[in-house]
């Protein structure tokens, strides 16, 4: 079937654009996030497409005044790729590599908005990301991560929230096969317990950015993991040659109540950035790991969703909910330079992982 996307030269395979291989799992997806610098606000958007599953979902989520508000949206891709609106979600590529827009119009359930994403630097891309369990490949992609910043607005139950230059965040883009809707029914044999080790850290200071991940084993070994550091401008960033990170859990629980990143650059030159998080925005209200909004499920064509979690009293241990972007303050140290800021931790810890001291699927820090 031939779709508009046929008519720009961005073909991979010798067939149309609305074929991608032969892997039910493969995807296409936009994220971003934003925040006010004290943390007193913050958003959060998916827009995910899977060919094979010929679906197309979208998520906004708002934190305000200690209320995570998350709306929901699904359709039939119907093959078609270039058309990024799923509801009242849409997101539109105004320059490539520089410039997005994101756009919520008005719905039933009085979550809006129309906000401009501004590139802060270029476009980092990622070491691929390969993971296997056993002789199947659950994992292979490419992602491309970009500090930002944001203009526009945003509305929660009638509260207009302005969105200025002073807000920033990061956005990233991947594509290529993980997990997507129903789970596979058939593991490969013999059938392995859960584990999963990520973390990251898109960070921004008033004049640089910093980003970090690691993916690592049941040993802490890590399977992909990279950091680089830069100014805001044109400039590239420095790729650092070396980089790690520790965690000191909340007591009783598998999330941060504070965390290090140690990275040396490619001039020898030490680093390190302390973090301090002060509350969770749980990525189940994106989609991720949502028992019925779950990336790629089918829930029916134009289907609109909505729900609301109190992060006062919301329960973190949770499966759900495990999967959480931390809002943090940074205090970032190097050669000559000290420098304060804010982002995110991510963190979604699943199964043993010895440096942290986890043995179990879901057993918790003392």
């Amino acid at each position: 079937m031939l779709t508009k996307g046929d008519d720009y030269p961005i073909h991979q395979l010798p067939e149309p654009v609305a074929t991608s291989g032969t892997d039910r799992n493969f995807y296409d997806r936009y994220f971003f996030n934003g925040y006010a610098m004290d943390g007193s606000a913050f958003f959060a958007v998916a827009l995910g497409v899977y060919p094979h599953l010929n679906i197309m979902d979208a998520h906004f989520s708002a934190v305000v005044d200690g209320v995570q508000h998350n709306l929901h949206a699904s359709r039939i891709l119907n093959m078609e790729r270039m058309d990024t609106t799923v509801g009242p979600i849409s997101i539109e590529v105004v320059e490539p590599l520089r410039v997005l827009r994101v756009r919520v119009a008005p719905n039933a359930h009085g979550l809006e908005a129309d906000i401009v994403f501004t590139a802060r630097a270029p476009a980092v891309e990622e070491p691929r990301f390969i993971y296997r369990s056993g002789p199947r490949t659950v994992m292979d992609y490419t992602r491309l991560t970009q500090n930002g910043s944001y203009e526009g607005s945003f509305r929660v139950n009638g509260k207009d929230i302005h969105v200025t230059s002073a807000w920033l965040g990061t956005r990233d883009r991947s594509w290529g096969v993980r997990p997507i809707g129903l789970p596979d029914p058939q593991p490969s044999a013999p059938p392995r317990p859960p584990q999963f080790y990520w973390i990251w850290a898109p960070l921004n200071f008033d004049d640089r950015f910093m980003l970090y991940h690691i993916n690592a084993d049941d040993t802490g070994k890590p399977w992909n993991t990279a950091s680089v550091l830069g100014n805001t401008g044109e400039a590239a960033a420095a790729h650092m040659a070396k980089c790690a990170s520790r965690l000191d859990f909340k007591s009783g629980t598998r999330h941060a109540k504070a965390a290090t990143i140690s990275t040396t650059d490619p001039d020898g030159g030490e680093w390190e950035v302390t973090l301090t998080p002060k509350w969770n925005f749980y990525m189940s209200g994106i989609g991720y790991m949502h028992p019925e909004w779950g990336h790629g499920r089918f829930v029916g064509d134009n289907a609109l969703g909505h729900d609301v979690y109190d992060l006062a009293t919301l329960n973190e241990n949770e499966m759900r909910f495990l999967h959480v972007q931390a809002f943090v303050e940074a205090d970032l140290k190097g050669p000559n330079v000290r420098k304060k800021g804010a982002g995110v931790l991510e963190q979604l810890i699943i199964g043993p992982h010895e440096p942290s001291g986890f043995k179990e699927i879901l057993d918790l820090a003392p």
